[in-house]
């Protein structure tokens, strides 16, 4: 954007102004005087200056010292009238060089994203810069009424992949453990096309497409309601059961599937949507207990603790159909060989005691099962 080169501009002449300005009135001879007498905090341009000696700080470090030098001894022979006049034009100057706010760069942003005339590269920069911005929850929040949202959304029906990828990775940030967002979001309608992208050819759309799914619905109920009336479970099952998917998105349905059990158990008056007892979508659930990556394996082991929690899931459908108490052991045997590594061996120990925790959890419901069964038998 245009502002960027703009300021960095009037910071070179605000230094110009000001150099022999201190020089004179400070009583200092060089620029390591000048350096000395402005003690910076970060030798780093990063955008931004938290006060005037920052701005100078950073002015001076990035000037050149023969020149400076000449300047700081020059000075020392300026006239008490070209000094007040050099002191009049700082002024003016300080009091154009105001840096916008993170709102009025967001109102930039969005003017730009409304401007069919920029490139494409040019708008993949601007949606960039949004997902910085949405980092601030303050910012997230002010994406509706300034109307940043409703364009973003849009962008997801874009026909160029990477303007769709970055809206859905704005989309999912600005919504991360953020409800106002979710809502905001949710009745944009921005859901359904975020499940339609999950299911897309390309894997870097499809990942993110996904993580915005799940933190749009995350802790979430009406969210929830709606992913499920949308057959949500099927997408996640798809995944899931499919090796050949990429394994980052495995991941990430495995993750949300524990999510989502966990949400269930935290409003124990709420019916369990059947496909969580689903034996197909527990066994593809429980099948990726046995991948050779640790990281899904953690998330998966995750998932089924969460499941085993669950009312209607049924501890003999994950003995009999799903195969746990295999999987389980065949994951022991594997963390055994790598606590031999020194680089996993202390990850490999944290999942054993996951391991554990969710045979222990197994174990229990399986009594739980048999008592329960007894009691029905003799009802009969």
């Amino acid at each position: 954007m245009n502002w960027r080169s703009t300021f960095v501009a009037t910071i070179c002449i605000f230094f110009h102004l000001t150099l022999p300005v201190l020089a004179e009135t400070s009583g200092l001879k060089d620029e390591a005087d000048l350096s000395r007498a402005i003690a910076p905090e970060n030798d780093e341009f990063d955008g931004g200056f938290s006060s005037l000696e920052g701005m100078l700080q950073w002015a001076i470090s990035h000037s050149d010292h023969a020149k400076l030098r000449n300047t700081a001894q020059n000075s020392q022979h300026l006239s008490a009238n070209d000094l007040k006049k050099r002191q009049e034009d700082i002024k003016e100057l300080m009091n154009q060089l105001k840096v916008p706010s993170d709102a009025q760069l967001m109102q930039i942003a969005l003017n730009d994203l409304n401007n069919a005339s920029i490139s494409s590269e040019e708008r993949h920069r601007v949606l960039e810069e949004i997902l910085v911005f949405v980092e601030s929850i303050d910012n997230a929040n002010d994406l509706h009424k300034l109307g940043v949202l409703t364009v973003i959304v849009q962008a997801l029906e874009s026909s160029d992949n990477e303007t769709r990828i970055r809206s859905a990775w704005i989309l999912g940030k600005a919504s991360q453990n953020n409800p106002v967002v979710q809502k905001q979001i949710l009745n944009l309608g921005a859901l359904a096309k975020l499940m339609e992208m999950v299911n897309s050819n390309g894997v870097e759309e499809a990942s993110k497409a996904l993580y915005a799914v799940s933190a749009l619905i995350r802790n979430n109920l009406d969210g929830q309601e709606l992913f499920y009336a949308k057959s949500g479970e099927l997408i996640l099952q798809g995944i899931l059961s499919n090796s050949n998917t990429d394994v980052r998105l495995r991941k990430k349905s495995a993750f949300l599937v524990a999510d989502l059990a966990v949400s269930q158990l935290e409003s124990e008056n709420k019916e369990e949507p059947s496909f969580f007892s689903n034996p197909f979508f527990m066994r593809s659930v429980v099948e990726l207990v046995k991948s050779s990556d640790l990281d899904l394996q953690e998330k998966a082991l995750i998932a089924v603790k969460s499941l085993l929690q669950l009312r209607t899931t049924k501890a003999s459908d994950f003995k009999d159909f799903c195969g746990l108490d295999g999987a389980l052991e065949g994951m022991r045997e594997g963390l055994k060989q790598l606590m031999a590594v020194e680089n996993v061996s202390d990850f490999a120990r944290d999942l054993e005691n996951l391991l554990i925790e969710v045979e222990l959890i197994f174990q229990r419901k399986l009594q739980q099962d048999a008592v329960s069964g007894g009691h029905d038998y003799l009802a009969r």
